[in-house]
């Protein structure tokens, strides 16, 4: 089966992903290969730059920069642009923590510090990094021992998925005050967001941040029109998290969170030592514009776990 770059235009979205979703489609897959280096690992599809996962000890945070996206050879993802520059493209934090900021600028305040990386799997189908991190800040006992498995893939030509599974485990009390800041969440290039033209749409067609802000929805796609075509990066949440379907941190500059903290019941989230937080995200960057049905086809063979990359765990 050998199908050139434009294979999704002609076909038209909904038609491939239906090809993928019954395994039609496998040999239109690029290969992934991953490697580890000091403090990041660099991953490539078919032979090129597709992202790098950073974790070095001067990083709020570990995160993905750049994300390319398949048609541009640009990011489709920013860090330290304004508003907010401590966002870091694609990434996983939190703030009010037992006193601690582990999402806004400042070492000091709290850091999430990667202790141990590994690759399970450094390529062909799916690279997978498995990492260990812990959530501390000077002079206080760390708050979080945090797991955290990353499988990468390119499924279709145009299409690249990254997998996440964290499991935040309490290492003392934790209490978690009420915040816009928490948990997973991008901050796209300023010509893709809202405000650049571009749109953030939701599960019911809702689009831009006065019409999902607080709204409850599986996933959401954030795209823009680039001289190459249209390019997006969708974040799918899995029916197996707390608050699913969640709550959206949305804003028209180009950020979006699925994120219940603003809108806590009681205005807190408390885990007792031992007990654990597991959250599991599918982000899809795409090259051309994704259906509301291509979409719902990529979580539904992701939560199936049918023929995934990467295996069963």
């Amino acid at each position: 089966m050998r199908l050139d770059k434009n294979w999704i235009k002609r076909l038209g979205a909904g038609a491939v992903f239906g090809l993928i979703a019954c395994g039609l489609a496998r040999a239109a897959a690029l290969p992934v290969t991953a490697e580890l280096e000091k403090d990041q690992v660099t991953i490539r599809v078919g032979g090129k730059l597709f992202t790098r996962y950073l974790f070095g000890p001067k990083e709020k945070y570990p995160h993905f920069y750049p994300v390319i996206g398949p048609l541009s050879g640009r990011s489709v993802t920013v860090r330290g642009a304004q508003p907010y520059p401590h966002h870091r493209s694609l990434f996983l934090g939190c703030d009010r923590v037992n006193g601690g900021n582990y999402w806004q600028q400042g070492l000091e305040r709290g850091q999430i510090v990667a202790v141990e990386t590994r690759l399970a799997r450094k390529g062909d189908r799916a690279a997978v990094i498995e990492q260990r991190c812990r959530w501390q800040r000077p002079g206080q006992r760390p708050v979080f021992d945090d797991q955290r498995r990353i499988t990468i893939s390119a499924p279709a030509p145009d299409l690249r998925a990254l997998d996440f599974e964290f499991v935040l485990t309490a290492l003392q009390p934790a209490r978690i005050l009420r915040s816009n800041h928490a948990w997973f969440a991008a901050r796209m290039a300023p010509d893709l967001a809202v405000k650049g033209g571009g749109h953030l749409v939701n599960a019911e067609g809702a689009d831009g941040e006065k019409a999902t802000f607080g709204k409850r929805s599986p996933w959401m796609d954030a795209w823009g029109r680039r001289p190459e075509g249209v390019e997006g990066l969708a974040i799918l949440t899995h029916p197996d998290n707390p608050w699913h379907p969640c709550t959206w941190f949305t804003r028209d500059y180009g950020f979006f969170s699925p994120s219940p903290m603003y809108w806590l019941p009681g205005g807190e989230l408390r885990l007792d030592t031992g007990k654990s937080l597991r959250l599991k995200y599918r982000v899809i960057v795409h090259g051309g514009k994704l259906t509301k049905e291509a979409i719902q086809a990529l979580l539904a063979r992701w939560t199936a776990k049918e023929g995934e990359p990467g295996g069963k765990r």
